[in-house]
């Protein structure tokens, strides 16, 4: 098994949306939805210190006139250094970069009808996790959907699906999917993120809706399922991320127990092994240079090590509350990514998704 078959993440936060929705995002003579920081800065921003040192892009990320973000989703970067931000905005619903922070391409009503919506405003109410996995066939895309639609009328989403790079659906899972050779009915009520280890094995999280761990292998056959809502282990309280480290000898599978304020760390079999804590509403994770890389609803991102010590905590918003306004904290740190070089890459569960970009110095 190769660490490189396995990279993604790349998905309630309701009650961290309603207390921040009334914070002013607005400056005079900006348009927040596209610019990378709330206000000028007459020096460098930076987090964290020593060799965990980053210095803010205050241009990245910026999209053209008439183009905006909405609540931060998902980041992943690909084989290419290629940047892929998705937000709830119909418009656009994806932004591409190239490494270079140039804007390489949005997707609205195509990548809509090609993930089987009439409207971008669909995919928009629907969005939630990206997983970018580099697999023995190539590059794909594992989009996890929340479920959406008006109360007492019809509901939409709720499915995971894999692509190829351009948004072209490969196979689909979920609870009112058909069972086909391109798609397979599994009991999930709200999914929110999905990995893949390196023997090519799913694992799919229904964080916002059963608490349950669903294991696939690389065909999509059902392997086992584990989870229910609790604080036992093996339970949940917003399982919302998932992760394959393989950062010790064998892989381990590490669950985002947001609400419980913990890791849970499972055996590829999902077997209990044990629990990180210190962390504070864990999203999800990316592993990077022996490291894994956690974004914390509440407004910071946390670094542990392969033996499960904490060794940053970068960007700790918690005491400030204007965190949305300033560029040198995090309010609602959703997902994160980083490149090749180490960059640092956060969108947040924010109105305008805030997603930037944080260069790695080297020392």
């Amino acid at each position: 098994m190769t660490a490189e078959y396995l990279f993604p993440i790349r998905q309630t936060r309701r009650d961290f949306f309603a207390a921040s929705a009334g914070l002013s995002l607005g400056f005079a003579g900006m348009n927040l939805q596209n610019s990378a920081q709330a206000a000028p800065s007459t020096s460098p921003v930076r987090l964290g210190s020593g060799s965990l040192m980053f210095e803010l892009d205050p241009t990245w990320g910026r999209l053209p006139e008439g183009m905006n973000y909405g609540l931060g989703c998902a980041v992943v970067v690909d084989r290419q250094d290629r940047v892929i931000v998705t937000s709830r905005s119909p418009h656009p619903c994806v932004a591409i970069f190239d490494k270079a922070g140039k804007l390489l391409e949005t997707w609205a009503k195509d990548f809509a009808n090609r993930v089987g919506y009439d409207t971008p405003e669909e995919v928009a109410a629907t969005a939630h996790g990206l997983y970018w996995s580099l697999e023995p066939e190539g590059e794909f895309l594992y989009w996890t959907e929340n479920v959406a639609g008006p109360k007492g009328g019809p509901k939409i989403g709720a499915r995971v699906y894999k692509t190829d790079m351009q948004g072209k659906i490969l196979y689909t899972l979920g609870n009112d999917v058909a069972d086909s050779s391109t798609s397979q009915k599994l009991a999930m009520t709200n999914p929110t993120d999905v990995a893949v280890a390196p023997n090519g094995d799913i694992y799919i999280v229904d964080g916002y809706g059963s608490q349950k761990v669903h294991r696939l292998d690389k065909n999509f056959k059902l392997l086992k399922t584990i989870g229910g809502r609790g604080k036992e282990h093996g339970q949940f309280n917003t399982c919302h991320g998932v992760w394959v480290s393989t950062l010790r000898k064998e892989p381990e599978i590490y669950i985002a127990d947001r609400a419980n304020d913990r890791i849970e760390v499972f055996s590829p079999e999902l077997e209990y092994k044990r629990t990180i804590t210190g962390v504070l509403a864990p999203c999800c994770f990316y592993q990077h240079d022996g490291l894994i890389y956690v974004p914390e609803l509440k407004s910071r991102v946390t670094v542990i090590d392969a033996e499960d010590k904490i060794v940053a905590h970068l960007g700790d918003g918690r005491e400030f509350k204007d965190n949305q306004q300033r560029p040198e904290v995090f309010a609602l740190p959703h997902a994160l990514s980083l490149s090749s070089s180490g960059d640092l890459y956060v969108v947040e569960w924010v109105p305008t998704g805030r997603p930037r970009k944080f260069r790695r110095l080297k020392v």
